[in-house]
């Protein structure tokens, strides 16, 4: 297995809209935690202006698609986003 870091580049007007998707994008990760794929998942504080998504899989597939999928993709609260894989070095990886 590997690992992917799915980031959000934030609009600046995430925080006030985030409210009308907030179930669904929240539903979307659940669902997808529960299959193993998703590691970890929240926004950086103070500003708010990025989000970072940990998943564990084989390839990048997973992380794609939950973007595709993601309600705040879809409705713009998310400028810009990308996947990449993460070497991780130290830490448990089981």
């Amino acid at each position: 297995m590997n690992y992917y870091v799915l980031k959000y580049q934030l609009q600046e007007n995430y925080l006030k809209d985030r409210g009308k998707y907030r179930t669904e994008h929240l539903n979307l990760a659940k669902e997808t935690a529960q299959t193993g794929t998703l590691v970890l998942a929240g926004a950086m504080d103070d500003p708010a202006d990025e989000a970072l998504l940990i998943f564990k899989a084989l390839d990048n597939a997973a992380a794609k698609t939950f973007a595709e999928k993601d309600p705040y993709i879809k409705n713009g609260l998310v400028k810009e986003w990308s996947v990449r894989k993460w070497n991780v070095a130290v830490g448990d990886t089981q």
